[in-house]
């Protein structure tokens, strides 16, 4: 019997692979974005798409009911929706930091809340959260980015050891640098706070660094995808899966070296 998905974001990048290949692979899926006609090819494929906006009650509580409605369970969460709300801590408006986390972990947290009920009378399931790097190393102007990733990682975390009892398993899935549409409105966001003035200068830097990254090779979103797969048919998942191996590295040398020199090297690569 096919295993029943819901997945949000899926109007492009990992949410898209994602789905994409669950799809090949077997799996029932029903993927949920702001963007339906980017989805579109998704039900060519055999997708349910419906409209999905993560900060808003009655869109989440309509994602699960259609699912269930349809299918009579729900096996897989993927929470993948989120953004990167760029710019220096003092410039990005408190607004903008407060729907940061409203997309990134508190749309997350309130769908997982509406579909556990259903995974625990079912005797099991899996909620994977697609958090990123971001989440372990944090950078200068991405602060707000980072606190909602970092905030995602934890709240997982504490997730997972809830409801293990419950036959239900928790997956962070941590993306490095990846070609999708999330860097440009990154990029976008951080020219729009913190393009001009203090920051001018090293918005010019990191902006060059990011463009030149994705340039010289960053992987697409199908490599995520894969990881995704892998976690779902691991008998015995890992709590989570660093994705490419570049992020690994990252992660190592967070754990690896001491602050102070690790915030020298940032600063060096960063010039200033």
């Amino acid at each position: 019997m096919a295993k029943i998905v819901l997945i949000t974001g899926a109007s492009a990048g990992i949410g898209f692979a994602a789905a994409k290949l669950l799809l090949e692979q077997g799996y029932k899926v029903y993927a949920g974005a702001r963007r339906v006609e980017k989805m579109k090819p998704l039900q060519g494929l055999g997708a349910g798409i419906f409209a999905l906006d993560v900060t808003v009650e009655a869109s989440l509580k309509d994602a699960v009911d259609t699912v269930l409605r349809k299918e009579g369970r729900l096996d897989i969460l993927i929470n993948n929706a989120g953004y990167g709300a760029h710019g220096a801590v003092e410039d990005v408006p408190i607004a903008e930091a407060r729907r940061q986390f409203e997309v990134n972990v508190f749309g997350l947290a309130r769908l997982t809340q509406l579909a556990l009920p259903h995974m625990r009378g079912a005797g099991g399931g899996t909620i994977i959260n697609i958090s990123s790097i971001a989440g372990k190393l944090s950078m200068p102007t991405g602060g707000w980015y980072h606190a909602s990733k970092y905030a995602v990682e934890a709240y997982s975390d504490a997730l997972r050891l809830e409801v293990a009892r419950f036959g239900i398993k928790v997956i962070l899935i941590e993306p490095g640098p990846i070609k999708t549409e999330w860097d440009n409105t990154a990029l976008v966001n951080l020219e729009k706070y913190s393009g001009s003035g203090v920051y001018g200068p090293l918005v010019k830097r990191i902006s060059e660094k990011f463009r030149a990254g994705y340039r010289s090779g960053a992987p697409g979103p199908e490599v995520v995808a894969e990881v995704i797969v892998k976690a779902l048919r691991a008998g015995s998942p890992a709590a989570r899966y660093p994705v490419p191996l570049q992020a690994s590295a990252f992660i190592f040398l967070k754990w690896l070296l001491p602050d102070r020199v690790l915030d020298w090297g940032i600063r060096r690569m960063l010039g200033g």
